[in-house]
């Protein structure tokens, strides 16, 4: 499957505009973490571009689990493995390769970073800046539902926290238009 066709299944399986522009979200960030990584960007930003494609149709302790039978023979084991543990609370899969544990990262940081392009002024994600990115990740009444834990799972992947917001902020900028932001 190559990209065009997954965001056509994802605009088949998600209504939600905002949960869409949350998987491109994800899928910049993924991209950015691999290119960073010297891994495959295509492989990390398809994952990250379906792995919420369940998400309006599973109950949340099934979600990723139903996304492996949306998506079977679709895409690698690899991906439908990382898919599922991305909510490994539910599913029991632990995320155990780089590319697992960027994703976990990935979806909780985007919305945190989305979440402070959107209390600024412009609401534009040029005008964003580390710092302030930063000061938020601290306050855990900010966000609160992207959580602080899952984000700094990117020290698991090589990234301390500072690089992995600078090329999250990076990625999810050169995408702007497509968010709105």
């Amino acid at each position: 499957m190559n990209r065009e066709q997954a965001a056509e299944l994802v605009k088949q399986n998600v209504k939600n505009e905002n949960l869409f522009k949350h998987m491109i979200a994800v899928e910049a960030i993924m991209k950015g973490v691999a290119k960073h990584l010297d891994e495959d960007p295509e492989l990390w930003g398809m994952t990250g571009l379906l792995h919420d494609i369940d998400f309006e149709k599973a109950e949340h302790k099934e979600h990723g689990l139903v996304a492996e039978q949306l998506l079977n023979s679709k895409v690698s084991e690899e991906i439908i493995r990382a898919i599922k543990s991305h909510n490994f609370e539910n599913t029991n899969i632990m995320p155990q390769t780089k590319m697992e544990k960027a994703l976990v990262a990935s979806d909780s940081l985007s919305g945190l970073i989305i979440a402070c392009a959107l209390i600024i002024p412009t609401k534009k994600l040029a005008d964003l800046e580390i710092k302030a990115i930063e000061n938020k990740f601290k306050q855990k009444d900010f966000a609160r539902n992207c959580s602080r834990e899952k984000i700094l799972i990117c020290k698991h992947v090589g990234l301390d926290k500072e690089k992995f917001f600078e090329i999250a902020l990076k990625s999810l900028q050169e995408i702007s238009k497509e968010l709105g932001l």
